[in-house]
């Protein structure tokens, strides 16, 4: 089997991990179930290119007992976990090409070869699989019925690629879902950007003072969790909706200009270039602590910090030390790449039970309209939304309200009135 890993020897460790993760996921584990018994996806290459985790293993295994022809590579080349591509390689038979600091040149290579098979469906966290096929493997096109994305990077790259009309196959927003970004993003990037920060650093965050550049739902999460740890929390916006939302929602808002004098720790989740430039850099204190959790390397201006620098050093694994003109120090954290999966493990599995729940039903739907959908991005059926949420509420041993019939038809006239 034609795979690319780090060391199959790893493949127990990585089933122990994937297994804590599964216990985490009942969704995702009914939708299992259902696609062992169904076989809905029999026939379908799948061609992923996701954050290889141990909710990634369990999304994988999945597609495959639902009768996909799956490969998969990483989205991010530091976000692999080793041990989980061993276990996919080795006991799930699923050709993995991830191997977790694999260079520029290996992370393209690697998305071609999970391109080798002919997807029929594409999977993508960031949009870079999908670029490539438009790219450089043009000859799949014919043969690609549709495809999912997971991020909000990868769906404004698609949005975008869908209103200058190159865009050659109809895409399902996961992202948009609300039981993902609702979730996902604001609870699971929260946590797990801290624990990125916090593994990466052991800093104490109470009594600092924690920059969020972007009021996104997953700046939302971060600031809630940094104020949680006891951190003065101020938020950077360019929205003006978003900025007056943080506002009332108790934290301090200024532009990058000022916050920059103020910070003791930065963090950029905007899905957009050079948050932080070279004019910040210069504002900043000594020590300062710059890191990143949008999903590509550019929110941070790292060629203008390497400009600037007079020496680097690494300190800790995760850590580079730059020193600039006058002896001040900035600390880039993961090297500028997604914290949360750098230097720690991501999300946890009880928000990716959803976020997968979503990827694996919508892969499903695609199969059964994609012959007859525009090729532009398409939000997750609503009936998908409820039924994940649903599970999900039964899972908690929570459980909601039926309308009576009385209150049916009380909202869908409009005969009473005060």
């Amino acid at each position: 089997m034609d795979h690319d890993i780090k060391d199959p020897a790893l493949a127990p460790q990585g089933r122990l991990r994937m297994e804590w993760a599964a216990r985490a996921m009942p969704v995702l584990g009914r939708i299992k179930e259902t696609f062992a018994r169904e076989k809905p996806l029999a026939g379908v290459r799948v061609s992923a290119c996701l954050h290889v985790t141990s909710e990634t293993a369990n999304l994988m295994e999945a597609l495959k007992l639902g009768g996909a022809d799956v490969r998969l590579c990483a989205s991010n080349p530091l976000s692999t976990q080793d041990d989980i591509t061993a276990v996919l390689v080795k006991d799930l038979k699923i050709p993995v090409f991830a191997v977790k600091g694999e260079d520029h040149a290996t992370y393209y290579r690697h998305i071609l070869q999970a391109l080798d098979h002919g997807p029929t469906i594409t999977m993508d966290d960031g949009a870079d699989l999908v670029s490539v096929t438009h790219s450089k493997r043009k000859d799949l096109l014919a043969g690609v019925l549709a495809g999912t994305e997971e991020t909000t990077t990868g769906v404004i790259r698609l949005k975008s690629m869908a209103e200058n009309g190159v865009l050659r196959y109809p895409i399902v927003a996961v992202n948009d879902a609300q039981t993902k970004h609702l979730f996902d993003n604001r609870y699971g990037t929260g946590q797990s950007t801290l624990d990125g920060i916090l593994r990466a650093t052991n800093v104490l965050l109470a009594g600092m003072t924690f920059v969020v550049a972007g009021y996104g739902m997953c700046g939302k999460g971060v600031a809630m969790r940094a104020r949680g740890a006891g951190a003065r929390v101020v938020v950077t916006e360019i929205d003006p909706v978003r900025a007056i939302e943080a506002v009332m929602d108790g934290f301090e808002v200024m532009p990058m200009s000022a916050a920059a004098a103020a910070g003791d720790i930065f963090l950029t989740v905007t899905g957009n270039k050079s948050v932080i430039r070279r004019e910040h850099f210069l504002r900043m204190k000594d020590g300062a602590i710059v890191a990143n959790a949008g999903h590509f390397n550019v929110e941070i201006d790292i060629p203008a910090l390497e400009a600037l620098a007079r020496g680097k050093r690494r300190v800790r694994e995760y850590v580079d030390e730059y020193t600039l003109k006058g002896g001040k120090r900035v600390h880039l954290l993961g090297e500028g790449r997604l914290i949360n999966l750098a230097a720690a493990e991501g999300h946890p599995a009880m928000v990716m039970d959803m976020s997968f729940a979503n990827q694996a039903l919508s892969v499903r739907w695609l199969l059964g309209r994609g012959q007859g959908l525009d090729r532009t991005v398409f939000p997750v059926p609503r009936e998908i939304d409820e039924e994940i949420a649903a599970l999900k509420l039964a899972s908690m041993g929570a459980a909601v309200d039926k309308l009576t019939p009385a209150q049916k038809k009380y909202l869908a006239g409009w005969q009473d009135g005060t």
